[in-house]
């Protein structure tokens, strides 16, 4: 009387090979979207940092990522001495040079 009566309903169809592709393609192009503008890019850029500390040797001007600026007058595997001025000297991590700068930048900067 209040209850209305439940009657049992067909089973559903199975979808179809071409309906479930159809449904996962935007994820697909999301995912290659994905990966030509934001991981390809990083791990290039990951190659080409790591290259450069890697060739990095007595004489480079480097600037490392707080800033300072020197002249690496010791290059080990893993530390650099990096002379700041004159008679100042600084050991950093290989790692932590941001960039390496031309011959004379540092002369002309004075």
């Amino acid at each position: 009387m209040f209850i209305a009566p439940a009657y049992a309903a067909a089973p559903a169809a199975a979808p179809s090979a071409v309906e479930s592709l159809v449904s996962f393609l935007p994820m697909i192009a999301i995912f290659v979207l994905f990966w030509f503008l934001l991981i390809r890019p990083q791990q290039k850029r990951a190659k080409e940092q790591a290259a450069m500390l890697n060739a990095l040797q007595k004489g480079d001007e480097v600037v490392t990522s707080g800033g300072v600026l020197g002249k690496i007058s010791k290059a080990g595997d893993h530390y650099l001495t990096l002379e700041v001025a004159e008679g100042t000297e600084i050991v950093v991590q290989r790692s932590a040079v941001a960039q390496r700068l031309e011959k004379g930048t540092i002369k002309n900067n004075k």
